[in-house]
């Protein structure tokens, strides 16, 4: 743990311009951004007397090595700057916001050729209409409900290739429940613009469809059509069911996000609810680690930059209201910001009384249960990790606490198709988003000894190659603390390096590690292996291996790790070896990438098709012209005219068509 007073700078260099503020730790990682309308007031109070911090910040300051600055010139800026190094780096100790529960959405792949309904979770995607977020069975039943009225496809890819290679739809195109565009019952566009009254359904104009439907089962029940009549009269019901599932809590033509916060000294559990066309339409919940002592004025500012800047967030989930019950610091400026994301004006407000004020108190009522909710969950977990960590590093005799774990494993088939994963562990739980899979050949694919040896250089001498890197850049910005806006060090790729490295195997794997560790220079990097027969321990140089009780915390957390390490080589393995068996006669055409074969494929359907194309439409491809096409034409077919080789599955003996 490094001092603080060690790199405090000097009285009087800080300016106090408004600006953002990075601390760096030892390797050079902003573990933490922030922004100030002073510098030089707000970076002082990090270096008061410690005993005045919030615990996670005095941790961070001590964990801190340096502190730089870049001046701005407004308030605007300096919220837009803070809030670009923040979704760049990923600061370890900046607000980090855990969803209580994954929500789905119910989605609509506009972008597609036909246009798919599906619930989704995780990251959004480029060209795609998102709704929600709803509760599992809700959003089912809202679906299932809908896709009686709006026909639109909501079957996988897969199932869509087979229906247009037989001929015939699927069940949902037996029963009503898709158009079946598959199969051309509907043109592609008819039903892109069925797909989009689903998004304006969806979007707020129920009641324009519904009164449509209406006037069409009254046109027809004039007219004696009974049984049209009573077909509609049921679409209608299943409209009006959907449309009157949420409560009208305000006024028809509000739009509005409304937030409300539980919180302690480190925590605070935030609610929001999702209010559109006067109704509620979703509900979500977040827990945020609070970093230093910041007022709930701060806490709203960093919560909005986080929640309507982020990677999944879209112009159409800005509403043109934020309702919180306090305004965030800068709301002025936070509020210009967001208008320009949304492309229209926002206005955040604090709801004093009515119907607004009376929805906030709901809102504040789930987010009380929910930090209830959280607390209680969370206990035992975050016990449970602390004491493992703390076993091991007292089983291992470390010196440092278990901050970064980085676990490795080799997978291969009888020596064929060698790969190896590596997984991360901060502070007891996986980051994903650091783990990394390396492809191994040559001389290092002999053995697992040979393998490890290798992966192990691989990974840190890139380390050692990027913090050359930071250094240079560095010294070309200035001493530590300089306040230019210079460019920042390139992003690693490897983070920093970790307290102690696992790898699958005994004895040998783990001298292989400690030698490639050696070779490099690195000293400061504990090696240990985890034996799969009797889950021994085994640390360089040691004869005898570290044995955990069976019962021991330590040992569940090194066996989660290793199965971990071992699924994400095993699932790399197989799509490597998957790719390798498949060859193809396209693979010997100069100029014919995979991409250029993916291309044509898509073009043609099937290698069949491609076949029995002449040169001219073969060069109808996209990315085709007609040297190219008279290659891929020759490739198929012999001097004499007859068909090349298809392609073949290596492993089975396939034909692959």
């Amino acid at each position: 743990m490094a001092d603080p007073a060690s790199y405090r700078p000097k009285p009087g260099e800080i300016p106090t311009d408004p600006g953002v503020y990075r601390f760096r730790d030892e390797h050079g990682r902003i573990i933490y951004v922030g922004k100030a309308k002073n510098l030089r007031s707000r970076l002082n109070s990090y270096f008061a007397n410690p005993a005045t911090l919030l615990p996670k910040t005095h941790a961070m300051v001590h964990h801190a090595a340096s502190v730089q600055w870049t001046i701005v010139g407004s308030e605007l800026e300096a919220l837009q700057l803070e809030y670009t190094w923040i979704k760049e780096f990923a600061p370890r100790y900046n607000l980090a916001f855990r969803d209580d529960k994954t929500y789905p959405y119910l989605a609509v792949s506009m972008g597609e050729k036909y246009p798919r309904v599906q619930v989704m979770r995780g990251e959004r995607r480029k060209g795609t209409r998102y709704f929600g977020p709803y509760t599992a069975g809700a959003i089912r039943e809202t679906m299932d409900t809908l896709l009686r009225v709006f026909p639109v496809r909501s079957c996988s890819p897969g199932v869509l290739r087979r229906a247009e290679r037989s001929g015939r739809p699927c069940l949902l195109g037996y029963i009503d429940k898709c158009a079946a565009p598959c199969v051309g019952r509907i043109s592609p566009e008819d039903h892109k613009a069925l797909a989009q009254d689903f998004c304006d359904f969806m979007g707020g104009e129920a009641k324009r469809f519904i009164g449509t439907l209406e006037k069409k089962m009254a046109a027809a029940a004039a007219e004696m059509d009974y049984e049209q009549a009573a077909r509609l009269r049921d679409d209608v019901i299943a409209l009006k069911k959907v449309f009157e599932r949420n409560a009208v809590v305000l006024t028809e033509d509000t739009n509005a996000d409304v937030f409300a916060v539980e919180q302690d000294e480190l925590e605070a559990a935030v609610q929001v609810f999702y209010v559109r066309g006067g109704r509620i339409r979703g509900q979500r919940g977040w827990v945020v680690e609070k970093v230093e002592d910041a007022t709930d004025a701060e806490l709203w500012e960093h919560f909005m930059q986080q929640v309507y800047g982020g990677e999944d967030a879209e112009q159409d989930s800005i509403p043109r209201q934020i309702l919180v019950p306090e305004l965030p610091a800068n709301h002025e400026y936070l509020a210009q910001w967001l208008g320009e994301l949304r492309n229209g004006p926002v206005s955040i407000k604090v709801p004093m009384r009515g119907e607004k004020a009376a929805l906030m108190d709901t809102v504040k009522a789930n987010a009380r249960q929910a930090m209830v909710l959280h607390k209680s969950r969370r206990a035992g977990d975050l016990t449970t990790r602390s004491l493992a960590l703390q076993e091991l590093q007292e089983a291992l005799e470390l010196p440092m606490p278990l901050l970064r774990i980085e676990c490795f494993d080799i997978s291969h088939v009888q020596g064929t198709n060698v790969v190896a994963s590596m997984v991360v562990v901060e502070d007891g739980l996986a980051k994903k988003g650091e783990y990394r899979k390396f492809a191994i050949t040559g001389d290092a694919a002999i053995d697992d000894t040979a393998s490890m040896h290798d992966v192990i250089t691989r990974r840190f001498r890139n380390y050692l190659a990027e913090k050359e890197e930071r250094a240079k850049a560095a010294s070309a910005t200035g001493e530590v603390g300089a306040g230019d806006s210079s460019a920042e060090a390139p992003k690693a790729k490897f983070a920093y390096p970790p307290n102690l490295v696992v790898v699958d195997g005994g004895v040998p794997q783990v001298n292989a590690a400690a030698r490639a560790l050696a070779e490099l220079g690195i000293s400061d990097v504990a090696v240990v292996g985890l034996a799969k027969r009797l889950e021994e321990v085994w640390v360089p140089g040691s004869d005898f291996p570290v044995i955990l009780p069976r019962s021991s915390e330590g040992l569940y957390m090194l066996q989660r790790i290793r199965d971990e390490a071992h699924r994400f080589a095993i699932s790399f393995h197989r799509a490597k070896r998957g790719k390798a068996m498949t060859a193809s006669v396209l693979d010997s055409v100069p100029g014919l990438g995979a991409a250029k074969q993916k291309a044509l494929l898509a073009h043609f359907g099937s290698l069949k098709k491609v076949r029995a194309a002449t040169v001219e439409e073969i060069a109808q491809a996209k990315g085709f012209g007609p040297v190219l096409a008279q290659a891929v034409h020759d490739a198929l077919h012999t001097g004499d005219g007859t068909e090349a080789a298809p392609a073949v599955n290596m492993a089975t003996g396939e034909i692959i068509d």
